[in-house]
């Protein structure tokens, strides 16, 4: 086993094959998220449309942390829904305290890729993945043409 050396980034937990089972039919059981279908529509309609070269991952989730909809590849997609909503909640209140008006999105970037968490409309958010060697400004602009895709998607389903 390996020692830790301080400050090297610390990967995002993967999806293990077969480790989720559905759980069994029952009365009483919570709906799905209100949210979910329209989501998981939207996304399936501008999948095909965004710049897959840069882009590497699409997620939905909603403002409490939940997971709507994704199109990801090994990634825990629970986490990452709930860890994009604490991101948007604390670049509000950081854009806020800075005096900076309404926070648009909260972006990160590691050694491995870029990540984006945008606020979509009241209740969802979209997460954009991008590769590592994509620029900061053409993630900006490959993710925000993704943010507009989806705004208009969800626009029309609704």
């Amino acid at each position: 086993m390996q020692a830790e050396v301080p400050g090297s980034p610390v990967p995002l937990p993967t999806r293990k094959q077969g480790a989720g089972r559905p759980f069994p039919a029952q009365q009483g059981i919570r709906p799905a998220h209100p949210d979910a279908t329209a989501a998981a529509k939207a996304l399936q309609e501008i999948r095909d449309k965004v710049d897959r070269v840069n882009i590497t991952g699409l997620l939905l989730a909603s403002r409490d942390g939940l997971l709507l909809a994704s199109d990801t590849r090994d990634i825990e997609d629970d986490s990452v829904a709930a860890m994009a909503a604490a991101s948007v909640g604390l670049a509000t209140r950081f854009v806020g305290q800075a005096g900076l008006g309404e926070a648009r999105g909260a972006m990160f970037q590691g050694s491995l890729g870029h990540v984006c968490v945008f606020p979509v409309q009241d209740p969802v958010l979209l997460v954009v993945f991008a590769r590592p060697d994509t620029t900061m400004g053409l993630f900006n602009v490959v993710a925000r043409q993704a943010l507009t895709l989806l705004q208009d998607a969800l626009t029309t389903a609704n």
